[in-house]
């Protein structure tokens, strides 16, 4: 019988596509990790140093930002480190801290996204109640934002690290808590029934929140149309593209999980699977940067007009 004990280390099969062109995708790489490094900071140091921007929602853009910084840190340095060093095997103490900041960055990503939703909906349906209820309550989403998910999915995590594994080949660039799931020599029923359990647990809130907080808000805009509610709405259109940017990602990687992909070409599933952990990070704060130069610009254009008044 085999020991089931010896698989210390896992062999991360996918980095083999590379090998023809490892100089240029250790470019891509890097050239990636630091776009997102640079964006993500400059966004932070912006919101921080602009004192107009410090509302409820830059504040939890910021969240974001920090958030797409983490989790571009979980996959990226070990994948340039892998390509540096020609060397495709992960031990399974760093497989499994690997799980858990890729699937903590993704819940905190839903549930940012969530709070930022229900931060519109209190904007735009009780805007003179806004800054009290937000006051109140923003230091509170902010806590739950990060404490839930890095609580919550210790529970499926424990399970995971009790299990024994008897094959170490995964077939990505990364690990994922399924992949290992998969590679277990015991019987993982169990484990997967808690792991789909906690996939509603994880999602659906935040879904709920976000449908009841747009269905309000339509509601309202819809009841009283005028120009402030136009303009409040225009608000929501980061947020929005935000959402679909990572509700295509959470998409791609179902689907490459769940689906026959062999006859996908390497660089096309190369792309699908790291799609959510690369692209919100790199596009979140392109989509924000320009909502705040839009907001620099109307504030300089009043500030002008203003003086413009006053010289009169």
């Amino acid at each position: 019988m085999k020991n089931v004990s010896e698989v210390t280390s896992f062999h991360l099969y996918a980095y083999y596509g590379m090998e023809e062109l490892k100089p240029l995708y250790f470019f891509i790489f890097l050239m990636i990790y630091i776009t997102i490094i640079v964006e993500n900071v400059v966004l932070i140091g912006v919101i921080y140093h602009e004192k107009s921007l410090h509302e409820p929602m830059y504040l939890l853009v910021c969240n974001l930002a920090v958030n797409g910084l983490y989790g571009s840190t979980a996959l990226l340095p070990a994948v340039l480190s892998n390509l540096l060093l020609r060397s495709y095997d992960i031990s399974l103490a760093l497989c499994q801290t690997q799980i858990y900041a890729v699937h903590t960055y993704a819940i905190t990503e839903f549930t940012i996204l969530a709070a930022m939703s229900y931060d519109r909906y209190v904007a735009i349906c009780y805007p003179l109640l806004y800054h009290a209820i937000m006051s109140q309550r923003l230091v509170k989403l902010i806590v739950f934002t990060w404490l839930f998910p890095l609580l919550a999915f210790l529970i499926v995590f424990f399970f995971t690290l009790q299990l024994r594994y008897c094959e170490r080949t995964i077939e990505k660039l990364y690990c994922m808590n399924y992949i290992l799931v998969k590679l277990a020599c015991s019987d993982t029923s169990i484990v997967n029934i808690i792991g789909l359990l906690s996939v509603v647990a994880y999602t659906v809130p935040q879904i709920c929140m976000i449908f009841y907080s747009y269905a309000h808000i339509l509601r309202v805009c819809l009841a009283s149309f005028s120009k402030s509610k136009l303009k409040a709405l225009r608000t929501c259109t980061p947020h929005l593209l935000a959402i679909v940017n990572y509700a295509i990602g959470c998409f791609l990687e179902i689907a490459l999980s769940r689906f026959n992909t062999t006859g996908l070409p390497y660089q096309t599933k190369l792309f699908l699977s790291l799609y959510f952990l690369i692209f919100p990070p790199i596009l979140n704060p392109a989509i924000y940067g320009l909502s705040i130069h839009f907001i620099r610009v109307r504030l300089f254009r009043l500030l002008s007009r203003k003086r413009r008044i006053e010289a009169n």
